[in-house]
This record gives structure tokens, sequence and C-alpha cells, in this order.
């Protein structure tokens, strides 16, 4: 996915309602912004990547709906992380609680939280050093559990809050261990 990135700095600061009103007005485009106020454009991905992303996110959904413990996101869903950052995770999932203790208006607009739980997906035009960063940053805002998913490497790199990055080479399901009990996402068709 091909990436740009403006340096809005010249023309003011992006609020919160700015960076909104922006992507509504330009919902074929896929934005989302730095702590440091950097606006960001991602290009759509690719077919292949698309179905994988599917997958994730309707597994993900599938095992949230049963277990009621949370809601889960696709892709199109941008978060408001306390750092300011503005970000987008291909799936993310949040436990019901914080959830509900959001306003009708924070759930309308960007959640101002970072998720429990996020999954990026590298696809071939994704560099992985830009992920690898991303994942940090959810780290650094409070996401307790996170998985990159790399096909090209056939690995998955595992994030836990406080925790080393874990490398797991060509595994063939991972757990959302204590942070979404009893979830497995079975990486077939996937990696």
């Amino acid at each position: 996915m091909t990436v740009l990135t403006l340096n809005l700095s010249s023309v003011g600061q992006l609020t919160d309602e700015a960076f909104y009103n922006l992507c509504r007005t330009n919902p074929d485009l896929k934005f989302e912004c730095t702590e440091d106020g950097k606006l960001i454009i991602v290009s759509p991905t690719g077919g292949e990547t698309g179905i994988r992303n599917r997958r994730i996110t309707q597994r993900l959904g599938n095992w949230t709906d049963e277990d009621n413990s949370g809601v889960s996101f696709d892709s199109s869903t941008c978060f408001k992380l306390p750092s300011g950052a503005k970000r987008s995770p291909d799936a993310a999932w949040i436990i019901l609680e914080r959830w509900e203790s959001l306003t009708p208006e924070q759930r309308q607009k960007f959640p101002p939280l970072a998720p429990d739980f996020v999954i990026e997906l590298r696809s071939p035009t994704d560099e992985l050093d830009s992920l690898q960063a991303k994942m940090r940053e959810y780290m650094s805002n409070g996401v307790r559990l996170g998985w990159l998913i790399d096909p090209i490497l056939r690995r998955v790199e595992v994030y836990r809050l406080g925790e080393e990055v874990e490398v797991l080479e060509s595994p063939s399901s991972l757990s959302g261990e204590d942070v979404l009990p009893g979830f497995v996402l079975d990486l077939d068709r996937i990696l």
C-alpha cells in the first residue's frame, strides 16, 4: 500500500474536528495522522490483501459476536490515540466496558482511546519498518496485544504491552491470550 505523508505545520495545526471533517468530505481516501500532526494518505490495498484482511476481520467478528465481551472493528475505523495520533488498524477489538464508557458522540466519531487489541496485515507495498513503528506506537498508547501479520515473510510479530516483541515463523494459529481469552486465529489462507 502506498503511503503519502504531508507535513501541515506551515498551514497550522490539524484539529480533531478538522481531521474528522477532512475524512468525511473525502470518503474515497483513507487518512491517518501522526501524533506530531503529519497527515498520512493511505492508498487502497490490492485484491489478495483485501481477501486476507476480510478473513481476519470476519474471524475476529464472529468470535466477538459469540463471546460478547467486547466489540471488534474493521480497517475503516480510525481511533484517536492518547498521544493525539489518529490510526486505523486493519482489525481492532475493545473490551465492552471501555467501549460503553464512551459517550454516544465519541462512539459516532473517532473513538478517543487505544484499542485493547490490534492487527496490522502487511501488503506487498508496505514497508516493514513503517508497520513496526506503527505497532510500537500502538503499544506506547496502551494497546495490550498486537499482531503484525506478514504473509510476505510468512511470519507474525507479537507485541505485548511492556514486553519484547516475539517473532513467530510460519505459525498455524495465534492465541488471543489473556486479552481475548478463547480467541484463536487460524492462519490458514492468511499466511
